[in-house]
């Protein structure tokens, strides 16, 4: 099977395929590859916080022509994964000289389909684009074709506890991404001191309690397969609620629009996690480190008045962690690739991650009572 990510998060979403139980774990171009049966297929849909798609491959051969594509599939036994009363859709990667557009190559597919299934059925499924009943993905790499079914649907960033957004929200997988990137695991306080609308808030919540990422959705595509177990899922979902746990210290949102406050409240009530979560109308540049040990993890604004005073708005940020967060460590994410320079310290670390299409520096600074220097020869 395969699990698609982000860049830069592949290595973590290995580590919690691992974790999980995955066996033949290989990393790849913003996917992981591994096996696992039919149980664990289900288990890491539900469970997994940086997949963005479980596929299940069903397919694999090689072809350099339209006619030798359209042929293959028309053979593929597709009424064992789709009936005729199914709505279905294909979506389509294709990296190829010998197949240079997506999406007629995919019509073929849909071509293939049809046809196979008049000559059976005299009847067709539909297709769907919007909510298909099986998603099926088409990879093309030169003239290596694979077909695999979409066991997820929605894409998984779709936790299902998201009321209300603000501008440029994170998305759900890059955030849990970017929070175990920094390590975050539940064993301390944790601060965004520029919350938005909650959702770094609210993913580190289900980390720190080992809530499964997918608790609050509704449907899989694979509960749409004829081979779906119910009891089986039914199993495994409670398996892993079963192993929700308590979570002794804090987790505060910062955020200085009352709006956006309000927001954030809206989206922690509907993950049911009001008790967990503390949000506070306060400007993070006027704060001072309240929690110890405390862990930042941050996601700044990108709007129009930021975007013009990129270079003060950095510098404050730096000023702030200087003077206030002592003994702390401290992670942001930016697309302004110059903003290290503005903010006045130097990163420990940098790590390359896209928000989106964007391009993004995820900049850890380890911030010290009194000089680095200092700290060292004390210890």
């Amino acid at each position: 099977m395969i699990a698609k990510t982000f860049f830069g998060f592949e290595e973590i979403l290995a580590q919690e395929l691992k974790a999980l139980g995955a066996a033949d774990v290989v990393i790849k171009n913003r996917m992981v590859e591994f096996n696992g049966d039919l149980g664990f297929m289900y288990k890491a849909n539900y469970s997994l916080r940086t997949a963005l798609r479980i596929q299940k491959p069903v397919l694999t051969f090689s072809a350099k022509t339209e006619g030798q594509l359209y042929e293959k599939f028309k053979k593929f036994h597709w009424e064992d994964y789709l009936n005729v009363d199914q709505t279905f859709m294909i979506d389509p990667t294709v990296f190829s000289d010998y197949f240079t557009h997506s999406h007629y190559a995919a019509l073929k597919v849909k071509d293939a389909i049809v046809d196979r299934f008049k000559e059976k059925f005299d009847r067709r499924p539909s297709i769907d684009k919007d909510a298909p009943d099986v998603r099926f993905n088409l990879h093309i790499s030169h003239d290596k074709i694979t077909l695999s079914l979409d066991s997820s649907g929605e894409s998984l960033h779709k936790r299902g506890y998201r009321e209300e957004t603000g501008p440029a929200p994170i998305n759900e997988v890059l955030a849990a991404g970017l929070l175990l990137q920094a390590g975050w695991d539940g064993k301390g306080n944790y601060l965004d001191p520029m919350c938005g609308s909650g959702t770094m808030l609210i993913e580190a919540a289900m980390i720190a309690n080992s809530i499964p990422a997918q608790l609050h959705r509704k449907h899989f595509a694979f509960q749409n397969w004829p081979d779906y177990d119910a009891n089986l899922y039914a199993e495994i979902r409670n398996t892993r609620i079963n192993r929700i746990k308590e979570f002794e210290y804090k987790i505060v949102g910062y955020e200085i629009s009352p709006l956006m406050a309000k927001i954030a409240q809206m989206n922690i009530k509907s993950a049911d996690l009001e008790g967990m979560i503390e949000v506070r109308h306060q400007d993070f540049f006027t704060s001072k480190k309240e929690m110890f040990p405390v862990l930042l993890v941050f996601n700044p604004p990108y709007d129009e008045r930021i975007e013009n005073n990129n270079q003060d708005f950095y510098k404050q940020i730096g000023d702030t962690l200087k003077a206030s967060y002592p003994n702390t460590l401290a992670w942001f994410i930016t697309s302004d690739l110059q903003a290290k320079k503005y903010v006045g310290l130097r990163p420990s670390r940098k790590i390359k991650v896209f928000n989106g299409k964007l391009e993004c520096d995820f900049l850890q600074y380890e911030m010290y009572e009194g000089s680095k220097k200092t700290k060292n020869q004390n210890d």
